[in-house]
């Protein structure tokens, strides 16, 4: 995207928060405002602008496109305490940002550890998920097979033991932690967004939430019933491709999407593929 393009994005969207029990849960809309609403779930290290081509691709497409900055990161609030980022409260972040737009459900889009929330958010309110789209973190119960099975999964997850250590907030920066995007006009972005961000609540997701050993089978046995995208970029060294096997065990209405090409971050690695993947997709039932 060049920095015309990210220009004219950032003029374009507008910034609104939603109120989460207590915690300010900051998003960006771009899009027609009463259209299809799509919220869109980063994961790390990442915020709102992760999502800014497939938010410009689908909210000229008519749909309303509104990416949230999980707590923790950027301008969404950053409350102190490991159990002030449970999975349950994450979950009713992305509910309450649903919720203050109005609407009674909507369609879930999300990435990395926004796609383990969209997960839980569509197994434990699934009256509230139109359709989900999940790129790069794979069903919970393929990711726990492979942890419990899979040494070469084991091992692709072994930095989640150092961020799960206490004082890992203090081994990071924010110039570190931006290191992975190409784009010199967004890499400043991202720096000034991890300079306002909780190192400590981004660290807090690892500590509350992801499996330690010794890793156990998951059995969830709800069945989701709205349609399913996934994609996922086969490069990804820390979430393995083997991890997709079954999945079409545990979804009615899955399509399955890989790309050989693309690594971890899928949504801009390959943006204007998963743009128009998900365009396609979302497009098919009208």
């Amino acid at each position: 995207m060049t920095p015309l393009l990210l220009l004219l994005l950032s003029i374009q969207v507008q910034h609104s928060t939603a109120d989460s029990n207590g915690v300010k849960i900051h998003y960006a809309t771009y899009g027609k405002q009463d259209g299809p609403l799509i919220v869109m779930v980063h994961g790390f290290p990442d915020f709102w602008y992760t999502w800014r081509d497939q938010m410009q691709v689908l909210g000229d497409a008519g749909y309303r496109c509104v990416a949230m900055d999980l707590r923790g990161y950027n301008l969404s609030g950053q409350p102190s305490g490991v159990e002030n980022y449970d999975m349950r409260l994450l979950v009713g972040d992305v509910l309450n940002v649903i919720k203050a737009n109005g609407r009674e459900k909507a369609i879930v889009m999300a990435h990395d550890w926004g796609g383990a929330i969209a997960w839980q958010v569509a197994l434990n309110a699934p009256q509230m998920v139109e359709k989900l789209v999940i790129l790069n973190l794979p069903h919970p119960n393929g990711l726990s097979h492979e942890l419990a099975n899979n040494p070469g999964q084991q091992k692709a997850s072994e930095y989640a033991r150092r961020f799960q250590e206490l004082d890992s907030h203090t081994k990071l920066s924010a110039a570190a932690l931006a290191g992975w995007v190409k784009d010199p006009e967004a890499k400043k972005l991202y720096v000034e967004a991890f300079e306002r961000s909780s190192l400590a609540g981004m660290m807090a997701f690892y500590q509350r939430n992801y499996p330690r050993p010794p890793y156990q089978q998951g059995n969830e046995t709800r069945k989701l019933t709205m349609p399913v995208l996934l994609i996922h970029g086969l490069k990804d060294t820390a979430l393995l491709a083997p991890a997709l096997n079954g999945t079409w065990n545990w979804i009615d209405d899955l399509t399955l999407v890989t790309i050989p090409e693309a690594s971890h971050f899928v949504q801009q690695d390959a943006t204007e593929k998963v743009s128009r993947t998900v365009k396609s997709w979302l497009g098919r039932d009208k």
